[in-house]
C-alpha cells in the first residue's frame, strides 16, 4: 500500500471518528444509548432522564445548556429513547447526534407541561434515575408527576463513563499530545521579572493555538505559591531560584480534556531540592508502574505514597494521587486511599503525586494514563525531570 493510500485511509478513519460538529460518529452514541438502557434495566429502573450536562454530552454528543424550560433525553429501559425539548431550542439539537440517530423529538411550547411528555415516554408512573446535574426546578416537578423521587443516574452510568471506548481513548491521546506541546513552550515564558499572570496569559494563548477549544485551568505556582496545590496565578514576580509548578489543561475536540503538570526551576536548584524532587519522580514512576487491570485504585495511591514515606516526605503529600478524566476534568475513578475499586482496561485517570513545603516551594508531576491489558499507557510523554530554565 502506498503512502498516499495510508494517508487517505487515515483521513477516512478520522472522518468516521469525529464529525465537523465536534462529536463522534453516530454509531458511537448508538452503542452508548444501548448500554445505558441495559444498565437501567439491570438496576431495576424504568429508565433514565438526562438533562444538559456531561451525561447528555456522553450519550448523544449534545452540548445544550440548562434553562428554565426543560430539555431532557429520556432513555427507557426498553424502547426507543426520546428527546424532550422546547420548540424554541430545537436548533440546539443540530450539533448533536440526535438527528443522525433518528431519535424521536417531542417538542413543546410555553403553556404545555413537559413533565407529562417525559412521563408518557417512560410509560407513566415509574422509578427512574436522573443525571446529577438536573436542577431542582426540574427535579421537583418531575418527581411530583411520576409519583416517586428519582434516584441518581450516577451509579447506572458510572461504569460506562469510567471505561473509555476506542474513540474516547483516541481523543484523550490527542489532547495529551496537544498539552505536551504547550509544556514544551513553557520554558520560554518563565523569565525572571515577569509575573505569574503574565506567564499564564502566554500559556492560555498556547493552549488554544495547540488545538484546544478553550482553557479549562492554568496554575502557575512560583516559589512559595508552589506549595499551594490549588494556587492559580497572581501578580507575584518570578525570581531566579524559583521552583515553578505549572498545571494546565483544557478540552480538545470533541470535548475530552487534557491535564498535565510539570515543575520548572529558574536556574539550577540547590542540592536539597534536587534530591527531594528525584524522590517525587520515583514516586510518580512507581504509581504508573503499579497500574494494571485488577489492581485497586488505592494500591496505585499507595505505590506513590510509600516511596515518599520511605524518604520521610509522606507528610508533604497532601492530596490523592489521581482522578479520572474525560468529558469532565475530574470524574471517577479517584486514585485515593480507601477506594478498593479494581482497575479495568480502558479506565483513564491522572497520576500526580506532589510534595509541598509551606512558605517555601512545591512540586508535582502529572500524567494522564489509560489502563491497558498489561499496564498503563501514558498520553503525556514530556520529560519528567525537573526542567531547568537558564536565567
Amino acid at each position: 500500500m502506498s503512502a498516499d493510500d495510508d494517508a487517505e485511509r487515515s483521513d477516512e478513519e478520522e472522518r468516521r471518528n469525529h464529525s465537523a460538529a465536534g462529536r463522534f460518529s453516530s454509531d458511537v452514541y448508538a452503542r452508548r444509548l444501548t448500554a445505558a438502557a441495559a444498565a437501567a434495566a439491570d438496576a431495576g429502573l424504568a429508565g433514565l432522564v438526562i438533562t444538559p450536562g456531561y451525561d447528555l454530552r456522553y450519550l448523544v454528543g449534545s452540548a445544550a445548556q440548562t434553562f428554565e424550560r426543560l430539555t431532557a433525553l429520556v432513555v427507557p429501559a426498553a424502547g426507543q429513547p426520546t428527546v424532550v425539548v422546547p420548540r424554541l431550542e430545537l436548533a440546539s439539537l443540530k450539533e448533536s447526534a440526535v438527528v443522525d440517530l433518528g431519535l424521536p423529538v417531542q417538542d413543546w411550547v410555553d403553556g404545555e407541561n413537559p413533565y407529562d411528555v417525559v412521563a408518557v415516554a417512560l410509560g407513566g408512573h415509574a422509578r427512574v434515575a436522573v443525571t446529577d446535574s438536573m436542577p431542582a426546578l426540574h427535579l421537583l416537578p418531575l418527581a411530583e408527576r411520576l409519583g416517586s423521587v428519582p434516584v441518581l443516574a450516577t451509579d447506572v452510568l458510572r461504569t460506562l463513563r469510567m471505561v473509555k471506548d476506542p474513540a474516547e481513548i483516541d481523543a484523550l491521546r490527542k489532547a495529551g499530545a496537544a498539552i505536551d506541546r504547550v509544556h514544551a513552550r513553557v520554558p520560554d515564558f518563565l523569565v525572571p521579572g515577569r509575573t505569574e499572570a503574565d506567564v499564564a496569559g502566554d500559556i492560555a494563548k498556547a493552549i488554544v493555538n495547540e488545538g484546544h477549544s478553550e482553557v479549562a485551568f492554568i496554575i502557575v505556582g512560583s516559589g512559595p505559591h508552589g506549595a499551594d496545590p490549588h494556587h492559580e496565578c497572581s501578580d507575584r514576580v518570578l525570581q531566579t531560584g524559583d521552583i515553578v509548578v505549572v498545571d494546565i489543561g483544557g478540552p480538545y475536540a470533541p470535548g475530552y480534556n487534557s491535564d498535565c503538570t510539570r515543575t520548572y526551576s529558574l536556574g539550577e536548584p540547590n542540592t536539597e531540592i534536587a534530591e527531594q524532587y528525584a524522590v517525587l519522580q520515583r514516586a510518580q514512576a512507581a504509581a504508573v508502574e503499579a497500574v494494571r487491570p485488577g489492581v485497586t485504585a488505592e494500591q496505585v495511591d499507595a505505590a506513590a505514597r510509600d516511596v515518599l514515606a520511605d524518604a520521610g516526605l509522606a507528610e508533604y503529600f497532601v492530596h490523592r494521587t489521581g482522578h479520572g478524566i474525560g468529558l469532565s476534568v475530574h470524574e471517577e475513578p479517584y486514585i485515593v486511599a480507601g477506594n478498593d475499586l479494581p482497575l479495568t482496561e480502558g479506565m483513564a485517570f491522572s497520576v500526580e503525586p506532589g510534595i509541598y513545603f509551606p512558605g517555601r516551594w512545591g512540586a508535582r508531576i502529572e500524567d494522564i494514563v489509560i489502563v491497558t491489558a498489561d499496564g498503563a499507557l501514558a498520553v503525556n510523554t514530556g520529560p519528567h525531570e525537573l526542567t531547568v530554565v537558564p536565567v
